[in-house]
């Protein structure tokens, strides 16, 4: 996959993002090996890998989202969208990005009070280690709903101006390109 070029500030913000979430994987692993080792050699296993896995995985698919949203990679019914005049496409992309943004107020909205009340709370999982999965994580979702929305609206207006301009379509064509 070719990496969309990052143009303005919310493109930075949301890049940054994505270079912490791609670190996340390698901490889980390493935390696994640790209690593969704890548990099978040491016979001393771990209450808290397991649900930091967890904690950590669900952090990695939210940021995944501002990620895929950075870089143009959520779902289109492009079978339609590549054969309509730029008017349309725009007209399509118009009525994608409000209902993004419509979405995501109606979950903030909605979602608001319960999250809060985890994070004021500092509301727990209930088990041996009891981390603050749920105080942290609800929050997280809001937050990244926004950053979602507002992606949706930055690609908008960065895109608007582009749709004439050629699209390389995969990694060949790009390197051909260039040479």
């Amino acid at each position: 996959m070719i990496e969309h070029e990052r143009k303005g500030w919310v493109d930075a913000i949301t890049w940054r993002f994505s270079r912490v979430a791609m670190l996340m994987p390698a901490f889980i692993v390493a935390i696994m090996i640790y209690e593969v080792i704890m548990r099978y050699v040491l016979e001393k296993p771990t209450t808290w890998v397991t649900e930091m896995s967890l904690w950590m995985g669900g952090w990695i698919y939210l940021t995944a989202g501002i990620y895929a949203m950075q870089q143009r990679a959520h779902i289109r019914i492009t079978v339609l969208y590549d054969v309509v005049p730029t008017w349309l496409k725009r007209f399509f992309d118009l009525i994608s990005v409000f209902l993004i943004v419509l979405w995501a107020i109606a979950t903030v909205w909605g979602g608001f009070n319960e999250a809060w009340d985890a994070l004021i709370r500092w509301e727990r999982l209930g088990t041996a280690w009891d981390p603050p999965i749920p105080a942290t994580t609800q929050p997280l979702i809001l937050v990244v709903l926004v950053i979602i929305a507002i992606q949706a609206v930055s690609n908008l207006i960065t895109d608007w101006n582009s749709y004439d301009q050629p699209i390389v379509e995969d990694e060949m064509q790009a390197e051909i390109a260039e040479v």
